[in-house]
């Protein structure tokens, strides 16, 4: 962590050590290889980046600059002062010139433009590039929203690049105006205070997350043919947690190791250890839902076998019985069929058949349609057609 610069004013050179001033004629070290990253466009007409610019002495709001170059011009005439600058989605040209105004390091403006970033912390000197994923829980669609934000802090500034809606750091700058005591240790009270704010936000989104794991585990035993597409959404947002919080682990415990050696203030380490504590535990809650995930999605494939095979062996053995009702049909057609041919036969009234003119003609008839019928009935009944 930068080291907290003494209320005192600094002699022009020493400052001119920390920060570079727009006429500084030695550019920051470019990267050789890398491909220049594309311009970012400009916001839509009506979007303002800045949306807070504020200079504070000794914990206290000084100065509330419109733009970014009243925000320099204050902080030079501001020997004890820091700048607490806050931008939403800023154009490339914004941020060019806090390049060239605080001597960031061009990888992490770099950083900045492009978003979709890690979770890390990184030292150029003695700026600290963090990015952070905050997240929220969307209430309507039950899902999970990732915002990005990128944070700049120095000896004397702290810079804030919001990608998304979240966090709120409105909220955060309040909390610290109302305790200018904290405010007064310097840019790393705030960056902590930021920590706090993303890490806090994801109580809300681990409650609703819960709550979706547990209306999972109905839908899966009420058998909803949907919840195979909630839960593998599910997952892929809890994967993306997971990417939000695990970094943030190993990266607080790396400034917690350099207390000594930056000489942070003593409740400043308290309250990054707090910081430290809840992120531990948001880190074991979203690893633990994403096994619960991966158990639930194998119970409800095992459900869906079982219902699958259920079904099967209803349709077998309503085939069966269908079957069944065939052969009865089937038996009782021929039956009936048997008299039904003999009677066709002796209808026909052919001169040529003896038979017409017997005297027991009938009878036979008769005799042989019985005859026939009982015979069936016996062959069928010991089939068991009947």
């Amino acid at each position: 962590m930068t080291e907290r610069r003494n209320h005192r004013t600094p002699p022009p050179e020493k400052r001119a050590g920390w920060r570079r001033s727009p006429s500084s004629s030695t550019p920051p070290p470019a990267k050789p290889t890398a491909p220049k990253a594309a311009p970012t466009p400009h916001p839509a007409e009506g979007h303002r980046s800045v949306v807070d610019s504020a200079v504070y002495r000794d914990g206290h709001r000084v100065a509330t600059p419109a733009t970014l170059a009243e925000t320099f011009r204050l902080l030079r005439e501001e020997p004890d002062g820091m700048a607490w600058i806050g931008l939403h989605r800023p154009t490339e040209d914004e941020l060019h010139s806090l390049e060239a105004e605080f001597n960031l390091h061009p990888l992490a403006i770099e950083d900045a433009l492009e978003a979709h970033q890690r979770p890390k912390l990184e030292r150029y000197g003695d700026t600290l590039f963090v990015v952070l994923r905050a997240a929220r829980y969307l209430d309507a669609p039950e899902e999970v929203d990732f915002g990005e934000l990128h944070v700049f802090v120095g000896p004397d500034f702290l810079i804030t690049v919001r990608h998304g809606a979240a966090p709120d750091l409105s909220a955060v700058r309040r909390r610290m105006e109302d305790a200018p005591e904290l405010l007064s240790l310097g840019p790393e009270a705030v960056l902590y205070a930021i920590l706090d704010a993303v890490v806090d936000g994801y109580a809300p989104v681990v409650e609703g997350v819960q709550n979706d794991v547990d209306e999972i585990e109905t839908e899966v035993f009420r058998g909803d043919p949907e919840v195979s597409r909630r839960i593998y959404e599910l997952s892929r947002e809890m994967v993306e947690f997971q990417r939000a919080t695990r970094p943030l682990v190993g990266m607080l415990h790396g400034l917690m190791a350099g207390f000594a050696k930056y000489g942070t203030d003593e409740e400043l380490q308290r309250y990054l250890r707090d910081v430290a504590d809840h992120v531990t535990h948001t880190s074991e809650r979203v690893d633990a839902f994403r096994q619960a995930l991966t158990e639930i999605l194998t119970v409800n494939a095992t459900l869906v076998s079982q219902q699958q095979n259920a079904e099967m062996r209803a349709l077998a053995e309503a085939g069966f019985e269908q079957n069944e009702e065939i052969k009865k049909i089937s038996a009782w057609a021929a039956i009936l069929f048997a008299p039904t041919l003999v009677g066709t036969i002796y209808g026909m009234n052919f001169e040529d058949m003896p038979e017409l003119k017997w005297a027991g003609g009938y009878p036979f008839a008769i005799l042989l349609m019985a005859v026939v019928c009982v015979s069936l009935y016996v062959v069928f009944k010991k089939r068991d057609w009947l």
